[in-house]
């Protein structure tokens, strides 16, 4: 199944060799079918194979692929892109910067933040995730993933997430604060409104850029199209990434165009990248706005989740965290998690753990599963917990 040629990530991957998939499903060599409730850690949104997507992408395999690095050409799909992302934004987010992943999204806005500000201090907060480059993981929470790639950039200051009071450590030096609005690998912690706009009021009064990493919540995955709106802020950078691509690998950053316009001088080029905006990437990411918006599907994601959350009800079940169709789901422990997942594996249903909370299962099934598809796979999961019980 696997080959030494080929990188590992870990000792002990998850060991499914997907031969097809299509809507909600995954299918292996041997034929066996799998209800996909983690969207391949939710990039697939609008599930495997759509056809409108697939479409976008003939027609733009049939124009031309990479023809220049980014910047340097005009390119028609690359300004539709931009044009369409706006027109789901605030006035102030609109302009993009289309580079290759949410990590690379994450490493341009902390590098606009210090060129708009001029000062170097960044914040973040504990229990986030924000990648695994050297900028990134920087600015990332967890400890263990950290250790040994020290030392990393310096000047960052970690902040407990959902604490008030703790942002009053924020002053005049930083540069740029950067947040999941829910944070995700933590295991779907949703902070206070009260704490989102203590931290854009705080922003504001020192000339700091507030980032919004939106990769794992971004285009409906919450109930709205971005987090950040479920708290009534506007962030100065919004950076995307995952289902932005509606299956193709591609990222951005979003601000004003005053912002954006400091890339281009002191020094010019200050943020490039060679295949950021390839354009059949482009043309996935426009294809799957397209989607989202004329088939009204984020409006039904809330009612999806509530009916998710309704069925998973069991005693072996400590608690549910959710937002949307964003699930944690709290056992006892880790090692009971562990059982779960590869029960619910053995049965055709496929959830995941997280990165930085062991004792939670995630499930984020594409924003297209259907009523009988929820109840079924909650049918699945309490089978294996019953097992286990």
């Amino acid at each position: 199944m696997y080959t030494p040629f080929l990188a590992n990530t870990t000792n002990q991957p998850f060991g499914i060799e997907v031969v097809s998939a299509e809507g909600i499903y995954l299918v292996d060599r041997v034929g066996k079918k799998y209800i996909d409730l983690i969207s391949g850690i939710a990039v697939s949104n609008l599930g495997h194979q759509n056809q409108h997507i697939k479409s976008a992408l003939l027609d733009q395999l049939n124009k031309h692929l990479h023809v220049m690095v980014f910047g340097e050409f005009s390119q028609e799909i690359q300004n539709k892109l931009a044009q369409k992302l706006a027109t789901f934004l605030p006035k102030s987010l609109n302009c993009l910067y289309v580079v290759n992943s949410g990590t690379e999204a994450n490493e341009a806005a902390l590098k606009l933040a210090k060129r708009a500000t001029g000062k170097t201090r960044l914040v973040s907060f504990k229990g986030a995730y924000h990648g695994s480059t050297h900028g990134s993981l920087s600015v990332s929470g967890n400890e263990q993933k950290k250790s040994a790639f020290r030392p990393l950039l310096p000047d960052v200051l970690q902040l407990p997430f959902n604490d008030c009071d703790a942002l009053e450590s924020i002053d005049h030096q930083v540069a740029g604060v950067i947040i999941e609005p829910i944070q995700g690998d933590a295991g779907v912690r949703i902070p206070s409104n009260k704490f989102m706009e203590k931290l854009r009021r705080i922003c504001d009064e020192h000339c700091i850029l507030l980032i919004a990493d939106e990769i794992q919540t971004g285009f409906g995955r919450t109930g709205k199209l971005f987090a950040y709106e479920h708290f009534d802020i506007v962030p100065d950078i919004v950076t995307i990434g995952k289902a932005f691509g509606g299956g193709m690998p591609i990222g951005g950053l979003v601000t004003s165009q005053k912002i954006m316009s400091l890339f281009t001088s002191n020094p010019p080029l200050g943020h490039i990248t060679t295949f950021g905006g390839h354009p059949m990437c482009c043309a996935g990411a426009l294809a799957g706005l397209e989607v989202l918006e004329n088939e009204n599907i984020v409006s039904k994601v809330e009612q999806k989740g509530v009916l998710f959350e309704s069925l998973l009800r069991h005693k072996m079940i400590k608690e549910i965290r959710r937002k949307g169709l964003f699930f944690a789901i709290e056992l006892e422990n880790p090692e009971i998690v562990q059982k779960v997942v590869e029960g619910c594996k053995d049965k055709g249903l496929l959830s995941f753990w997280f990165l930085s909370c062991p004792e939670s299962f995630r499930i984020a099934p594409p924003l297209v599963i259907s009523v009988d598809e929820i109840k079924t796979s909650c049918a699945i999961i309490k089978d294996v917990m019953d097992q286990l019980s």
